[in-house]
């Protein structure tokens, strides 16, 4: 139950800083502090990583929303179909290559 109220309380700090002005979503804020959290414990506790085990076997369920959101409103994905992918693919190659150089940077880095 610990492990729960740091993942709530982190996300709900990240929600009032996003209201405050900050141009990211709450609950990436919320990511962001609970990772320097983590990084300046050395690591997860084990309520922590219990509740982390516990939510990612029901990840499943918070897809259900999407699907459903995709079924009703097919209409004006099909009308806007050439925008969304074109930004998925542009999004694929900046962030692919992006994410393999920062990768390679960060091993160098450990080394």
């Amino acid at each position: 139950m610990q492990g729960l109220f740091w993942i709530l309380l982190y996300q709900w700090l990240g929600t009032l800083l996003s209201h405050w002005g900050l141009p990211l979503p709450g609950p990436i804020v919320g990511m962001l502090l609970l990772l320097g959290h983590l990084q300046l414990r050395g690591g997860a506790g084990e309520s922590l990583e219990n509740t982390a085990s516990s939510l990612l076997h029901h990840l499943p369920l918070l897809l259900i929303p999407s699907a459903g959101g995709i079924m009703t409103q097919l209409e004006t994905l099909l009308a806007h179909g050439w925008a969304i992918l074109t930004a998925l693919l542009g999004s694929l190659l900046i962030g692919l290559p992006l994410t393999g150089w920062l990768l390679q940077w960060l091993m160098r880095r450990s080394s």
